[in-house]
């Protein structure tokens, strides 16, 4: 596996265990924020409750204005936040209706003066008709009724991109990008073209490598942090084919208040989240 940058991952210095304790310990007094969509938020879910068994005995606050979410340690002053924003970019209600402002992102005051930030987005890319949360897309001073999904997401990522470069200051804060949290609907993509969801799947992929290959939004978001020109100022989580290889760890009909629809986008807790926050620990002590 490698890193963003093409070198080799610290992938062999990996902790062998979560430490939650002394996670809390180095962010003292500090804050960390989630940004994204429902994946964000099954990892923000995910470490809220390693930490919290970590320190079983620690008294903690749970607290939900809105969109954002904060869950507060009294005894070490740590917040740790998830902020919903499934596009990153802005979503305004005008009188034509609801349009998603690929070059905006005014919502992002929320977001500075966090010392961890991890970004996540994707899921809600290819939503239509009910499930679709705007209108019309804005590009420039141009009005569409709609585009090619993929590359709405890289202009959106690129506006991202800009925003962090222009608005983050390195030193004071870190920021990190969970990388594409994939999903399991069709069988074909792991090998099994019989098997048309998660549905009772119990095992993993076997092997270190994805019959379907790399997920097409990863490589777009690769291209952008890529362009940056301050490259060390994003840490890429290289999630995707380790939970591309996991179409074992998703809820399917088995998630909180069931579906008739099997979810296989979403990740079963304990499960897989949790490894993506003991990368996310291990690339933050080697920092």
């Amino acid at each position: 596996m490698l890193n963003i940058h093409g070198k080799p991952t610290w992938l062999a210095n990996l902790p062998q265990r979560f430490n939650g304790e002394d996670f809390l310990q180095r962010f003292r007094g500090k804050s960390i924020m989630f940004v994204g969509d429902s994946l964000g938020l099954n990892q923000w879910q995910s470490l809220t409750c390693m930490l919290h068994k970590a320190v079983p005995n620690a008294t903690y606050k749970l607290t939900r204005t809105g969109g954002l979410s904060t869950f507060i340690f009294p005894r070490y002053n740590t917040k740790v936040m998830f902020s919903r924003n499934a596009f990153l970019v802005d979503i305004v209600q005008t009188s034509a209706g609801r349009v998603l402002k690929l070059g905006s992102i005014e919502s992002g005051k929320l977001w500075e003066q966090n010392d961890v930030l991890i970004f996540n987005s994707w899921h809600w890319w290819l939503h239509t008709g009910r499930k679709q949360p705007w209108d019309f897309i804005e590009i420039g001073d141009e009005m569409i009724k709609d585009m090619d999904r993929l590359l709405a997401y890289e202009k959106a990522l690129n506006t991202w991109a800009n925003w962090v470069e222009n608005n983050i200051d390195a030193t004071k804060t870190e920021v990190f990008f969970q990388g594409v949290s994939p999903d399991h609907a069709n069988g074909a993509d792991w090998g099994q073209p019989k098997a048309k969801s998660c549905t009772k799947e119990t095992e993993p992929v076997i092997g270190s490598s994805y019959p379907g290959g790399k997920h097409k939004a990863e490589i777009v978001l690769e291209k952008v942090i890529n362009k940056m020109s301050k490259l060390e100022a994003v840490n890429l989580l290289n999630i995707t084919t380790l939970s591309q290889l996991r179409k074992d760890g998703h809820p399917s009909f088995y998630g909180t208040g069931g579906h008739s629809i099997p979810d296989c986008s979403h990740w079963c807790l304990p499960g897989v989240p949790d490894t993506w926050n003991h990368l996310l620990y291990a690339t933050i002590i080697q920092i």
